[in-house]
């Protein structure tokens, strides 16, 4: 099984952006975790971030035929693109949306989710762990199709 993890924009700057709101755990850490959970789950990994919208479209795109599912955290993207969200539509693989704050209870304009409306779950406001919980999601749903 092999799934694509794709964080937007700032999520490089985690442990230095706001930690109140994302924690002081930094990307590099995040990775770390990726790699040891996909391990423990027995999942072939591979993780991208980019602050490029045009880039991040792009490698959704590439997802198509190479990837069984992705976990995303389009980060202020999630609010903005129409493009991810019609990239996640046309390479049609099962997605998880991941937000490592509760944008359910921030700011009004976070409250629109493009990518999630292609997303078979969302999962927010559980730090880095709802990358973890994502990975286990997205495995089950594949292990059922």
């Amino acid at each position: 099984m092999k799934i694509l993890v794709i964080n937007g924009p700032n999520i490089n700057m985690l442990g230095i952006r706001e930690p109140n709101i994302y924690g002081s755990q930094s990307y590099c850490e995040l990775l770390r975790l990726l790699n040891l959970w996909a391990q423990e789950l027995d999942i072939e990994l591979e993780h991208f971030q980019s602050n490029h919208e045009g880039t991040i479209v792009d490698k959704i795109q590439s997802a198509y035929g190479h990837f069984d599912g992705i976990v995303i955290n389009p980060a202020a993207y999630t609010h903005t693109s129409i493009a991810m969200l019609d990239a996640l539509k046309a390479v049609a693989l099962p997605a998880v949306e991941v937000h490592i704050s509760d944008v359910s209870a921030r700011e009004a304009f976070r409250q629109i989710s493009y990518a999630g409306q292609a997303c078979i779950r969302t999962i927010m406001g559980q730090g880095l762990d709802g990358y973890h919980q994502a990975l286990i999601y997205l495995k089950s749903y594949l292990e059922r199709q």
